[in-house]
């Protein structure tokens, strides 16, 4: 299947101000490419592009003073399955995992374990460990927090989610990546795009989301405890060991964020060629 993403963010800034992008997919999806995806401006900002400590994409660019816009519009091909299911997959002994793994077991700026730690013992430890374990940790987080944007903080840790009940998709994944690294699972915080397909459409913006990805049987698996159920059509950008790690924009000044829309929809093969004529 074919699936049409990108977005379009205005922002505001009051002097020329130093900022990092990452709205970029990862490097693991650009042979699903069907068409560009480079990040284009309506005032011609230049830009540097770079690999982080965490293999994501990211851009710098000084933004003008003034309103600027930042636009992506893509076609990538994806395989039009939810996601895989391994309930055989196996929990490994820290021993065990390989060294470039092992940062995903600690606590970070969101994923605060250290406050968590008998919490998720002592409501997970009778769950068999490996898949099982994970999926009882979803579960719990699906039902345990209530969803709604006006509950969103950007301060908020896994912690206070726990505490408050309440939060919006990257509380979900804090709370389910904390707790898996609680019980020794390796887990890292995703973000990316994820539409409304094989669904009935939701009432709301569309807007980027937040899931999760565990370390299994040698392999990185997703889950989301926002969703709970699998899902089709999951476009990686960045992967870190929290949302800080995967912010779409960090300005190294002041800039507000005036205009936000993000579109990801299922297209037809045809669109592909009328986007290679609009470009030539």
């Amino acid at each position: 299947m074919l699936i049409r993403a990108g977005y379009d963010l205005t922002l505001r800034a009051f002097a020329p101000t130093p900022m990092i992008a990452m709205l970029n997919i990862r490097p693991e999806r650009l042979s699903d490419l069907r068409t560009g995806q480079a990040i284009s401006t309506d005032r011609g900002v230049s830009m540097d592009h770079y690999h982080d400590t965490f293999g994501n994409f990211c851009s710098r660019m000084i933004m003008p003073p003034g309103v600027t816009t930042l636009s992506c519009d893509f076609v990538i091909e994806d395989e039009g399955v939810t996601d895989r299911q391994s309930p055989l997959a196996i929990q490994h002994e820290v021993t065990e995992l390989p060294t470039d793994v092992l940062m995903y077991l600690f606590s970070s700026r969101y994923c605060d374990t250290e406050h968590l730690s008998n919490i998720a013992w002592g409501l997970f430890g009778h769950f068999p460990a490996g898949w099982q374990r994970v999926q009882a940790i979803v579960d719990f987080v699906h039902q345990h927090l209530t969803y709604g944007y006006q509950y969103a903080r950007p301060t908020r840790t896994a912690y206070e989610a726990y505490q408050e009940r309440v939060g919006v998709c990257r509380d979900f994944a804090h709370l389910a990546v904390a707790l898996c690294r609680c019980m020794n699972i390796p887990a890292r915080y995703c973000s990316g795009y994820l539409g409304d397909i094989g669904i009935e459409p939701v009432p709301i913006p569309m807007d980027f989301h937040a899931w999760f990805e565990v370390y299994l049987s040698g392999e990185w698996h997703s889950f989301d405890a926002r969703h709970r159920v699998p899902r089709i059509g999951r476009i990686l950008m960045a992967c870190g060991r929290d949302a800080a790690d995967t912010a779409l924009t960090t300005a190294f000044g002041s800039v507000q964020l005036i205009g936000f829309n993000v579109h990801t929809d299922e297209v037809s093969g045809e669109l592909i060629d009328q986007l290679h004529r609009m470009a030539a």
